[in-house]
Formats: structure tokens, C-alpha cells, sequence
């Protein structure tokens, strides 16, 4: 979106003066609190149909649920959509990346069938439109349905649905580094291991050629996806010391609610327990 993802050096000076730039500096420092309190505050600061009222709760809802406040989040996401589709129109860029961002917080709930149904709903609908963000929220969306395939055990989907999109998105970007995830992810889902594993260090040789803000998101990501290939590999010490390094890095960006941090928790006492 042209929010986060500037295009040029003249996107990026108007992003930056424009009322959400300290926001959205924050939020890709990894400052959440910071940024969820001066996205709120811009948000108040506005007339109610300024168009960046609704954007700043939009960063508001994104930042808390990097914190792990996944129903706050949710709660957020749903109060300000209908505002998106008065104001923007119900298959604008806007509008489609908070219905992706939407999703995410319904999956970190569990609620994976819920999550399947709107991103591939919101990929149809970025694939029909037009403009340069839509490859870039189609990818998204395709990545929250992976996620989502995974959690309800449909690896085999999941990983065909990661190959397609990889096929599609040659970026070495961001979205490339979360699809290369989901495909480990299914493919340690089907008891393919050392499959997984080397698709985790491609994941992690693309992660440490990207800036830090688009490393940041997903802290902790690749060492879970290493450490579960690893234990199933019966390689338990090694698992440990990846589960472990994800756990705390998690722990210190994200809190201990986030759902990664609380994936890193769980193998990390399934590898105690084994």
C-alpha cells in the first residue's frame, strides 16, 4: 500500500509529512504502543470525515495487535471498515489491505475458517483490480490463506496455494520471505523435514537481505519454522536453541500474547517434553 510501502523518494517525503508519517515511523520501528497512541491521537485530531481519521485507526488497530492484543485488534478492524467503504469504496486498495490485515487478527484467534473464507475473497478481489498495490495485497491475502490452510491441517493445499503465489511473486521482498514460511510451514505439516528445513534457510538468506523494517514483522518466524524441521529431524538441541531464540525475540518485540510468541512457548515445551 502506498502508506507503507512507498514507491519512490517523493512517495516517502509525503508520506513522512503527512499526519500519519510519525505513526507509521513508529509502527515500522517496532515502537507499538508509541505508535497505537499517535495514531489514536491523529485520529482524534481529525474531522470525522477526513480521510486520515479512519487510516490512523487502521495503524491504531495494526499496532495493537503487534502488541498481542489480537481481539482489541479485531474489535478495531470492524468498527472502522464500514468508515473505509463509505469513504474509499468497498474494492479500493484501502479498503482491501484492512480487510487482509482484518483477516490476520482472526486467524491469531483460531478462527482459521473465518480467515480462509475473507482472504480468498479479498485475493479474488485484488486480482480483478487495477493499480500497482493490488499484486502486493493479493500476496498478502494469498499469505493469510496459507496460514490459515495450515492451521486447519490442509497442508497439502497450503502448499500448492505457496507455490503458486512464490510463481507469481518474484520479488525478493517481504511477501516473498512470509510465502517462502507458509511453504516450510506446510511442508513441515506433511512430516517433510528436511524439505522444510531447506526452505527455511532460503527464507532466512532472503530475510537478511531486506531492511530491518521489513525483517521486523516477522521476528522469530524463521527460527520456528527451523526449530520445527529440526525436532522432526530428532535433532531436539538444535530445535531448542532456535525454538528458544525465537521465543525471546518474540517475547521482547511482540509480548507474550502475541500468537508467535505463544507458538514459540508451546514447542518449546513440546521439545521439554519429548
Amino acid at each position: 500500500m502506498k502508506l507503507f510501502r512507498p514507491r519512490g523518494r517523493n512517495d516517502a517525503r509525503q508520506l513522512m509529512r503527512s499526519p500519519l508519517g510519525q505513526a507509521i515511523a513508529l509502527y515500522q520501528a517496532g515502537r507499538y504502543a508509541e505508535a497505537e497512541a499517535e495514531a489514536r491521537a491523529v485520529a482524534r485530531s481529525r474531522p470525522r470525515d477526513d480521510m486520515y481519521a479512519p487510516l490512523a485507526l487502521s495503524i491504531a488497530a495494526l499496532a495493537t495487535g503487534a502488541q498481542g492484543r489480537h481481539a482489541e485488534a479485531l474489535a478495531a478492524y470492524d468498527a472502522v471498515l464500514p468508515v473505509f467503504g463509505r469513504i474509499f469504496g468497498a474494492e479500493h486498495p484501502q479498503t482491501l489491505k484492512l480487510r487482509s490485515d482484518r483477516a490476520q487478527a482472526l486467524t491469531a484467534l483460531a478462527r482459521h475458517a473465518e480467515c480462509e473464507a475473507e482472504c480468498a475473497a479479498v485475493a479474488r478481489a485484488a486480482t480483478r483490480g487495477t493499480g500497482p498495490e493490488m499484486p502486493l495485497i493479493a500476496a498478502a491475502a494469498r499469505n493469510g490463506l496459507i496460514f490459515a490452510l495450515n492451521a486447519q491441517g490442509r497442508h497439502p493445499e497450503a502448499e500448492a496455494l505457496a507455490c503458486e503465489a512464490l510463481a507469481a511473486h518474484r520479488v525478493p521482498d517481504r511477501f516473498s520471505l512470509v510465502l517462502r514460511l507458509g511453504l516450510a510451514r506446510s511442508l513441515n505439516g506433511q512430516a517433510r523435514h528436511e524439505e522444510a528445513l531447506a526452505e527455511a534457510e532460503r527464507a532466512d538468506e532472503l530475510r537478511r537481505s531486506l531492511p530491518e523494517e521489513q525483517r521486523r514483522p516477522e521476528t522469530g518466524a524463521v527460527e520456528l519454522a527451523v526449530a520445527t524441521a529440526l525436532l522432526g529431524l530428532h535433532r531436539p538441541t538444535e530445535a531448542r536453541l532456535q525454538a528458544a531464540a525465537a521465543h525471546d525475540a518474540c517475547l521482547a518485540s511482540f509480548g507474550p500474547d502475541h500468537r508467535r510468541t505463544i507458538e514459540a512457548r508451546d514447542l518449546l515445551d513440546r521439545i521439554d517434553g519429548a
